[in-house]
C-alpha cells in the first residue's frame, strides 16, 4: 500500500461538476489500494474575488484578518470535496491547515512552513479516511492563521508529502506538464517526460508558472517525487525528481520568460563601501525582493546601480530607494516597469561552451536588444523590452528545438 499525495488547482475545482470529476479521480486512486492525502486550492477566482471585497471595505486591511479571510477560499473546497466522495460512498475527512498541523512563522500573506505536525493526517488515514487538507494556510504558535502566498497550495502538498514519508506528490492542475516552452507563445511547444529539481526550480523562478518555486525546493530537499499534470486528461504529465539520467542533463531543457520584471536604476552613485547596503537593506526590511544586481564600472569614483523587482512592487521600492537616492548625492533615481525575461534553461551549460553565444545570436536576428544578463549555472537570462518577449521565446525555442527534442 503506498501513501500518495495529491493536490488540485482553483480551476480543477471550480465548480460543483469539477468537484465531482476530482473525487471520481481520488476514488480510482483508493481503490488502487492507496492511502490518499488531497490538498486543494480555492475554487476557481475565489481568492481574488476575496482580495477585491477586503479592499472595498477598507484601502488597507489588516494583514492577519486579510489572512483568515483568505483561508476561507480553501475551506469551502475541501468540504465539497469530503461531502463529493461521502456521496460516492468513500469515507473522507476535510481539515483545515491548522488541524493538519501545518505550522508557520508569522509574516502574514507570505508564512513560511516552520513544521508539519501530521499526527492528525495519521491517525486518519488508519481509519480508512480520504484526508482532505486546505492548502495555502497555517497557522502560528500563538494559533493565528496565515496563508502561504501565490502558489502555496504546491507548498501546502509538498510539505505534507515530506513529513508523510509519501510515495509521490502529484500536482494537477489545468496543463498536462511542464512544457519547453510556454504552449501560448509557442504552439509546437511540447510537455517533457520528466525534470530534474535544478532545472525545474530556475523554470519554476523565471516564470514557469505550473509550479512554485517553494514547492520545487521542498521537493528538491526532502526528495519527493513530484508529477505535474493535468486533472482533465488522462496524460502522463512531467515527473520531477533527482534522478534524472546523464542523457537528459547534456541538454537545454526548457526556455521560460516573465512578463512581471521592472528596472530600478539609481544613476550617479558615489562608488564608495556601504552604498549599496544603504540601498538593499531598506529595501529588505520593507520586504521587497531583489532580483538582477548590475553596477557599471566606476569613472571618477561615480557609478549606476540597476536592479530589478517585481512590477507589483515598483512603487514601493521607488518610494524607499529615491530619499535614499538623495541622501547618498546620487544624481538620480529612474524606473522602468516595460520589461521582461527570457531564459533559457539546462544542467547542460555547466561545462559546454556556446550556448550564450547561440542565444545572443538567435535574439539578435529577430531584433532583441538585451538590456541586462544575469546567469547561475543552468540558466542564463536576457532581460528584454517587453513587446520583445513573445518574439525572443519563439526564437529561442526555434534555435534550441533539436537540443529538446531530442
Amino acid at each position: 500500500m503506498a501513501l500518495i499525495v495529491q493536490k488540485y488547482g482553483g480551476s480543477s475545482v471550480a465548480d460543483a461538476e469539477k468537484i465531482t470529476k476530482v473525487a471520481r479521480r481520488i476514488a480510482r486512486t483508493k481503490n488502487q489500494g492507496n492511502q490518499v492525502v488531497v490538498v486543494v486550492s480555492a475554487m476557481g477566482d475565489t481568492t481574488d474575488e476575496l482580495i477585491e471585497l477586503a479592499y472595498r471595505i477598507s484601502e488597507t486591511p489588516d494583514n492577519r484578518e486579510l489572512d483568515v479571510l483568505l483561508s476561507t477560499g480553501e475551506v469551502v473546497s475541501s468540504t465539497l470535496l469530503a461531502m463529493a466522495l461521502h456521496h460516492m460512498g468513500y469515507p473522507a475527512i476535510s481539515l483545515s491547515g491548522a488541524q493538519a498541523g501545518i505550522r508557520t512563522d508569522s509574516v502574514y500573506n507570505r508564512a513560511r512552513i516552520l513544521k508539519v505536525e501530521s499526527r492528525r493526517v495519521v491517525k486518519e488515514l488508519e481509519r480508512g479516511n480520504i484526508v482532505i487538507v486546505a492548502g495555502f494556510q497555517g497557522i502560528t504558535d500563538e494559533m493565528d492563521v496565515t496563508t502561504l502566498g501565490r502558489g502555496g497550495s504546491d507548498t501546502t502538498a509538498v510539505a505534507l508529502a515530506a513529513s508523510l514519508g509519501a510515495e509521490v506528490c502529484q500536482i494537477y492542475t489545468d496543463v498536462e506538464g511542464v512544457y519547453d516552452a510556454d504552449p501560448r507563445l509557442v504552439p509546437e511547444a511540447r510537455p517533457l517526460a520528466e525534470m530534474g529539481y535544478e532545472e525545474m526550480l530556475e523554470l519554476a523562478s523565471y516564470g514557469a508558472n505550473v509550479l512554485h518555486p517553494r514547492a520545487v525546493e521542498l521537493g528538491e530537499l526532502f526528495n519527493v517525487p513530484i508529477l505535474v499534470a493535468s486533472s482533465f486528461t488522462e496524460k502522463p504529465g512531467t515527473l520531477i525528481h533527482g534522478g534524472v539520467s546523464m542523457e537528459v542533463r547534456e541538454k537545454v531543457r526548457g526556455i521560460a520568460h516573465n512578463l512581471d520584471v521592472a528596472k530600478i536604476t539609481v544613476i550617479g552613485v558615489p562608488d564608495c563601501p556601504g552604498i549599496a547596503a544603504s540601498i538593499f537593506e531598506p529595501l529588505a526590511r520593507a520586504g521587497i525582493s531583489v532580483d538582477t544586481i548590475v553596477q557599471n564600472a566606476s569613472i571618477e569614483k561615480v557609478t549606476d546601480l540597476t536592479f530589478t523587482v517585481t512590477t507589483s512592487q515598483l512603487s514601493r521600492a521607488m518610494e524607499v530607494v529615491k530619499p535614499i537616492a538623495g541622501s547618498i548625492g546620487a544624481r538620480d533615481c529612474v524606473s522602468d516597469a516595460t520589461l521582461g525575461t527570457v531564459s533559457i534553461i539546462g544542467t547542460g551549460m555547466q561545462n559546454t561552451p556556446g550556448y550564450a553565444a547561440r542565444m545572443f545570436n538567435a535574439l539578435s536576428e529577430k531584433g532583441v536588444n538585451i538590456q541586462l544578463i544575469t546567469t547561475s549555472e543552468v540558466r542564463i537570462t536576457c532581460i528584454i523590452t517587453e513587446a520583445k518577449v513573445k518574439d525572443a521565446v519563439r526564437a529561442l525555442h526555434h534555435a534550441f528545438e533539436i537540443e529538446i527534442e531530442g
